[in-house]
């Protein structure tokens, strides 16, 4: 299961693939660079082009339904270099690489429900100031929040360092708030990991619309990152990217940050074994069930799963509008004394509808993906352990795709991310410079 010694990411693919892929990069960049000046002599930036024939069905789909279309740009920061760094260093992160100032925008932007119906979305576009004019793009998708103002359009807190450390490198960055938190209607759709895809994809969609029409144009090359539940996203919108979801974007390498990948075999066995601690445990529980019973039938009442009196108040703790510090105490220390006893052995032992959930946010490491990957983890991590990395490795090894698995040691959860972020920037910027 150890798979901290795997093969670099680096080694995916020989020299002549990489060969061939330049020049069809390099093509469609003159293409992309051609539709850039017509769009701008035209003095316009569509939100859904009229699609070619050879369009894939996917985003022959979206353009039908509005899906990515711009409704509004709304300035959110403007931070000079030092503003950056400091705001990134105020975390611990190490600020080597930040080289820019940039601008950041509250992108309202159409999607779709979990159930497939129109619905609005907000995500956060961050620009550099200065680099090239042309920008490749970053894909971050954020872990697990429960406020919807903690949202990266919204907030300027932890969803912010992942965004600014990559502008400040120098690329275009489009962190989606996901359904329901940020701006965004209703309640968050928590750990539903097909319409956290699908609001990432529309995401992107409309940072191409906004990029350009803030002359700065995107190259369509895609670097895929995320945090805990974003992690998990991450990979799951690179498999997409990769599908074909949409014809712009080019997937350039992925770089997930402790995602949890095996709900089943790693993530729901460790609640019961320590490895994962206490308070996480009840919260991310609590979380997924409430948000999972919106979606799927888990069950008719809560008092089925959760003991009283928390089954009077917790569908309501997770409306996205209470905060950690408010809802954590509001709950009790340990999952015996949260979950009745015929769910506490479901939990242990999943069946039925329960089970399905689980199953239906697994298996997005079982592809082949055809660009280098990282996995970064933390052995000293107790709300997504490091197995979950080492499960998706060998999923993706069976697969016949190689992932190192970067081990950050004894560095607890939300540390993890502030340690690797900076590792992902040089490793996107060597990824880079093989074009």
């Amino acid at each position: 299961m150890n798979n901290s010694s795997r093969t670099n990411g680096n080694n995916l693919v020989s020299g002549t693939t990489w060969d061939v892929r330049a020049r069809r990069r390099a093509a469609r960049r003159r293409v992309a660079a051609a539709a850039v000046v017509v769009l701008a002599a035209l003095g316009t930036a569509p939100a859904v082009a009229q699609q070619p024939s050879g369009a894939t069905d996917a985003t022959r789909s979206a353009a039908a339904h509005g899906r990515g279309t711009l409704l509004d740009i709304t300035p959110v920061a403007d931070l000079g270099r030092a503003d950056v760094a400091r705001f990134l260093a105020s975390g611990g992160m190490d600020t080597a690489t930040v080289r820019h100032g940039l601008r950041a925008y509250r992108l309202t932007y159409r999607t779709i429900t979990p159930q497939g119906t129109p619905t609005t979305a907000t995500g956060l576009l961050a620009l550099p100031k200065g680099g090239p004019h042309r920008l490749d793009l970053v894909s971050d998708t954020h872990g697990t929040m429960v406020h919807r103002d903690y949202a990266p359009s919204v907030g300027e807190d932890f969803g912010r360092f992942a965004p600014y450390l990559h502008a400040s490198a120098g690329r275009a960055v489009a962190a989606p708030d996901y359904l329901g938190l940020g701006k965004g209607p209703g309640h968050h759709p928590y750990m539903d990991t097909e319409s956290a895809v699908t609001a990432s994809v529309d995401m992107l969609r409309a940072s191409r619309t906004a990029a350009l029409r803030l002359d700065r144009p995107l190259t369509g090359e895609v670097y895929a990152s995320g945090f805990s539940q974003g992690g998990q996203v991450a990979m799951a919108l690179a498999r997409a990217i990769e599908g074909g979801v949409d014809r712009h974007f080019e997937l350039r390498a992925l770089a997930p940050v402790s995602g949890p990948y095996a709900i089943e075999q790693a993530e729901m066995p460790s609640l019961f074994d320590g490895r994962v601690n206490d308070t996480s445990g009840v919260f991310y529980m609590s979380y997924f069930l409430t948000a999972q019973n919106r979606l799927h039938p888990l069950y008719k009442d809560p008092s089925e799963a959760f003991r009283e009196p928390y089954a009077g108040i917790v569908d309501d703790l997770f409306d996205t509008n209470h905060t950690e510090e408010q809802i954590i105490p509001a709950l009790p220390a340990t999952l015996k004394e949260l979950l009745t006893d015929d769910y506490y052995q479901q939990v242990q032992h999943p069946t039925g509808a329960l089970l399905a959930a689980v199953r239906a946010q697994d298996g997005n490491c079982a592809w082949k993906p055809d660009v280098p990957v990282r996995l970064y983890s933390s052995s000293g991590d107790t709300d997504v352990p490091i197995a979950n990395a080492r499960e998706c490795a060998a999923d993706l090894a069976a697969h016949g795709a190689a992932a190192r698995v970067v081990d950050q040691g004894s560095t607890g959860h939300n540390a993890t991310y502030m340690k690797s972020g900076p590792q992902i920037v040089r490793w996107f910027d060597t990824v880079a410079a093989r074009r």
